[in-house]
């Protein structure tokens, strides 16, 4: 039975009551596996004068009663655990698994404050508790639900995200060129989407499945191998060994015959010719050139400007810039540009300066 504040103090006051012990509130995370509890918690436990829960289907409770540890199926209030604390005793209560039961804590906290009531020493003692990427596991179920329950989702295909994935990656790219912090989180976790969504595509296969363990085994195993002067005996001290290093190493897995393969073709055009240049580069093998070679004596106008455009993207990255990245920042000034000149036009303010080098006025866009 349960006594109020005042009933409680007296009771104290009358010397009936030794001084109240010890009250743990133990608490685990649902994205560690039931009964992988930390030492403490199963040392608690094992001493505890009584354990209480009230969610008779907590997942730890089988773990706990295959160790001998008896659970008391109750749901007590705040002063009903304070009393049962009387003689020095250590009581454990576990929290429903759906988290806190907020009754009990404001109880206990409104008990504690009253200045009336002799409290026990109240312990939050995390039985187990989530790792770096832990969500990840959250992220892993909803996505496993969403493709068996979506109507839209569950039909998706690898080539229909295709799209989707390119698009997501450019959207990245602009939030951090924008310095957006807030923006590339939330695009880091669109990409991250797409790759959870075609792991959940690719586990449905019907001769060939696999899932996001087998992506996350298959990408660890990578990292580890191409990081010999990390995980092995190798040494790297500067950004340029690492490098080579992992070209060397990467060469070696994929047995490849050209310094080309593996460039995909299907990347925009300026970070492809950057890309070949760079592999050519490193190899010893000749760099493009913008005048005709011998075998295309009489180019046409489009070849032509191939060629020079290959050729500047192959000076841009010897010269350590992105010839990409450097044409998209000055399309997006030129967009500013045009955004100015209309403004301009409608007789508007066009607010900000373009920038430097850019005059709408004088033809600049």
């Amino acid at each position: 039975m349960v006594k109020d504040v005042d009933e409680a103090q007296a009771h104290d006051a009358a010397g009936g009551a030794a001084a109240p012990g010890r009250l743990v509130l133990l608490t685990s995370s649902h994205r560690v596996a039931p009964g992988q509890l930390s030492w403490p918690a199963w040392r608690t436990l094992q001493e505890a004068a009584r354990v209480v829960c009230p969610d008779p289907g907590h997942p730890q409770l089988p773990y706990l009663r295959e160790a001998g540890v008896a659970v008391e199926i109750a749901d007590p209030r705040g002063q009903e655990l304070v009393d049962a604390t009387s003689g020095g005793r250590t009581v454990v209560y576990l929290p429903p698994s759906g988290g806190a039961a907020p009754a009990v804590t404001d109880e206990l906290a409104r008990l504690g404050g009253s200045g009336r009531v002799q409290m026990p020493d109240l312990e939050l003692l995390p039985g187990s508790w989530d790792l770096p990427g832990a969500r990840l596991l959250d992220l892993v179920q909803v996505m496993d639900r969403i493709r068996a329950e979506c109507p839209w989702s569950s039909l998706r295909t690898h080539e229909e995200l295709a799209a989707y994935g390119i698009e997501e990656m450019y959207e990245l790219v602009e939030a951090i060129e924008e310095g957006d912090r807030e923006a590339i989180r939330e695009e880091l976790g669109d990409v991250l989407l797409q790759v959870v969504f075609h792991a959940a595509i690719a586990g449905g296969h019907p001769d060939e499945p696999f899932g996001i363990d087998d992506v996350a085994a298959g990408l660890v195993a990578k990292l580890v191998h191409r990081h010999p002067h990390i995980y092995g005996d190798e040494v790297a001290e500067t950004p340029e060994q690492v490098q080579a290093n992992w070209i060397r190493l990467k060469g070696v897995e994929k047995r490849r015959e050209s310094v080309t393969d593996g460039v995909p073709l299907a990347s925009p055009a300026l970070a492809l010719a950057a890309k070949l240049a760079g592999r050519a580069r490193a190899a010893g093998l000749p760099l493009p050139a913008a005048a005709p070679e011998p075998y295309d004596p009489a180019p046409t106008d489009e070849v032509r400007l191939g060629r020079q455009l290959l050729a500047q993207a192959a000076a841009a990255q010897a010269g350590g810039l992105d010839p990409e990245a450097a044409l998209r920042h000055a399309a997006r000034h030129y967009r500013t540009a045009v955004r100015a000149a209309e403004a301009r036009r409608r007789g508007e303010d066009p607010g900000d300066p373009v920038g430097p080098g850019a005059d709408p006025e004088a033809g600049d866009v």
